[in-house]
């Protein structure tokens, strides 16, 4: 079969075996796979990145020297079962698959393993159990989306939002379109969007966003006021000074009322829930630093240099930091309903459509981070050009 490897950082297509099926095993002929920014890292930095998995337990992932067909947002419809497989499905049916594969001993990352390649290829194996068939005649573009828009949703629901929070979106690639559309789902009424490119402003508009900013002209972080959130300290203790002054005027212990106004919620102040979807070195300090008291900030975007940030400053303000990466497999179906329904819009986020000779094209214009947001590939097509959906 066809397939584009990549060893090196060199992307070529070849003619490669067709993938072996052990027991529990389903293959898939690749209908659609999205381009990942995540796939350009790997590219990229996979020894660095190779290193950081094994800290964290990890021995499975690509080394640059290794062959290996990328790609782990796909879709495609079941062609065969491995030997002694429960056939939960019929062939012919279209699916989409969590990216996980059992392979020598060890669950492995489809499209980041030399042991478990990827959709960028005309046929791909998967786990017959992580399987979800394609439901409501949903076209194969959008259920192709449901990898990453499920990073979107987790990273939503690491943020425990609600209706009323302000978010605020720094960063209107792939993960942050994502994040938008899932903020937007779940019924979040202010959505700041925050990006460079006036392309990407656009998609997040479309995808939800409410409020659009240029960095280059405005901090996303100038109007605290506006939202009666607090930015400076002094203005923090005048607060909780004329809080407390109100509570001990009252012809109660003032500590019964403290306790009242807790289960309330009234003690705590306004404050944003910021998502960092860019993953570039200084931003998250960034972040710390114009954020106001109290912020919640959901680190979703992939750095992969090393960082540093002001620690001291991250507790004067008490800022909750918290990063998100996987999903569940709840999370994965979740999303794939929600495409098929119509609660979830991700179509704004398609900029084009590539075969697998047009992927290394595609590469370096997805890293350029002006026009395009996610580019599929469809091993059915022969041509290398890319059909923009724009």
């Amino acid at each position: 079969m066809k397939a584009l490897v990549c060893k090196n950082k060199e992307l070529t297509v070849q003619t490669v075996a067709l993938p072996k099926l052990e027991k529990g095993d389903a293959l898939l002929q690749v209908l659609r796979c999205g381009i990942c920014g995540s796939d350009l890292h790997a590219r990229s930095h996979c020894n660095h990145w190779g290193g950081i998995m094994q800290q964290s337990g990890y021995t499975g992932f690509m080394a640059e020297d290794q062959p290996v067909v990328m790609g782990h947002e796909f879709c495609g419809e079941i062609l065969d079962y491995g030997p002694n497989s429960k056939r939960r499905h019929k062939i012919g049916t279209p699916v989409c698959a969590i990216p996980l594969i059992r392979r020598n001993g060890r669950v492995n990352m489809i499209g980041f393993s030399a042991a478990a390649s990827g959709g960028y290829a005309e046929q791909v194996a998967v786990d017959g159990d992580f399987m979800i068939p394609i439901p409501n005649g949903l076209d194969m573009d959008s259920a192709a989306l449901t990898e990453p828009m499920a990073v979107g949703l987790h990273s939503v629901n690491r943020a425990d939002i609600k209706r009323r929070d302000v978010a605020i979106v720094i960063g209107c690639g792939p993960v942050g379109l994502a994040v938008i559309a899932n903020l937007k789902a779940r019924g979040v009424e202010t959505i700041v969007a925050s990006d460079f490119s006036p392309k990407r402003r656009e998609l997040a508009r479309q995808c939800g966003a409410h409020v659009l900013i240029d960095p280059a002209e405005q901090t996303p972080f100038g109007s605290w006021e506006e939202y009666g959130f607090i930015h400076k300290i002094d203005q923090g203790y005048d607060m909780l000074l004329e809080g407390f002054k109100k509570m001990r005027s009252l012809p109660v212990p003032w500590w019964h009322t403290w306790r009242l106004a807790e289960k309330l919620g009234a003690t705590k102040p306004k404050s944003p829930v910021i998502f960092e979807c860019v993953g570039v070195r200084g931003l998250l300090n960034q972040i710390i630093e114009g954020a106001p008291f109290f912020s919640r900030v959901v680190v979703t975007g992939v750095c992969m240099e090393t960082d540093r940030i002001e620690p001291s400053l991250a507790l004067n303000k008490e800022i909750d930091l918290r990063f998100s990466a996987p999903y569940s497999p709840m999370e994965f179906r979740q999303t794939l309903h929600m495409l098929a329904n119509g609660k979830l819009n991700a179509d704004p986020m398609i900029t084009g459509t590539v075969g697998l000779h047009g992927v290394d094209k595609a590469f370096k214009l997805l890293a350029s981070a002006e026009e395009h947001a996610k580019i599929l590939v469809n091993p059915a097509i022969e041509s290398s050009d890319l059909a923009l959906a724009i």
